[in-house]
């Protein structure tokens, strides 16, 4: 089968099959606080890590919402792992709550204070991610047409690990069981891995694909 994206069969493709393939993906739970105090904590599917010297993640949204307007107004935001025990919570704060509301109330979460930025973490997740915000990108299309879609790219300035899943230096990631966007309404949870050695001499060319 082959499709154009703006031509594909509903009949066959009734749903997208774009963010299945492209999958799994970390969730981007974003925690930021605007100028004036407000708070807000969203999940998105679209987030990544782009460069580990420096450290660099982003998140994309589709629309500038919270997350994208509070992280450019305050220059910061703090990425935060969604855990498996955690699913439920994440799950509450993707509501649509009038602005202001407060997602972690809402979820049930209580916050921790971050050290180098002003907006808080989620207490509960096996890690956060303190950001400074790098670079605010507005995608766009083939011909340059502007698309409502916001790259929100940060330099990771703080790491904050429970020690709880540190196993002989490294952090053990069938303990903190990460869940995955995969899609759909369909998540992972990531609970067993295999590694892979790289062959002689791929070095940093194996690591950047």
């Amino acid at each position: 089968m082959f499709y154009e994206p703006d031509k594909r069969d509903r009949s066959v493709l009734p749903h997208d099959p774009f963010k299945a393939l492209i999958s799994p993906r970390p969730v981007g739970w974003i925690s930021t606080r605007g100028l004036n105090g407000e708070i807000n904590l969203a999940p998105y599917s679209f987030f990544n890590a782009f460069s580990g010297a420096p450290p660099i993640v982003g998140f994309c949204s589709e629309g500038f919402k919270d997350s994208a307007f509070l992280a450019k107004e305050s220059g910061e935001f703090v990425w935060n792992l969604a855990s498996f025990d955690l699913r439920d919570q994440m799950n509450a704060t993707s509501a649509p709550l009038p602005r202001g509301s407060s997602e972690f109330v809402h979820a049930g979460l209580a916050m921790a204070d971050s050290v180098l930025v002003k907006a808080p973490r989620v207490a509960a997740s096996p890690a956060s991610l303190e950001c400074k915000v790098t670079q605010v990108v507005r995608l766009d299309a083939l011909g340059g047409a502007q698309t409502d879609r916001y790259l929100v790219l940060g330099q990771v300035i703080g790491v904050h690990l429970n020690e709880a899943y540190l196993r002989d230096g490294i952090m053990d990631i069938t303990l903190m069981k990460p869940l995955a966007r995969c899609g759909y309404q369909d998540y992972a949870v990531i609970d067993a891995v295999f590694a892979l050695k790289r062959p002689a001499g791929a070095g940093n060319r194996a690591a950047g694909g």
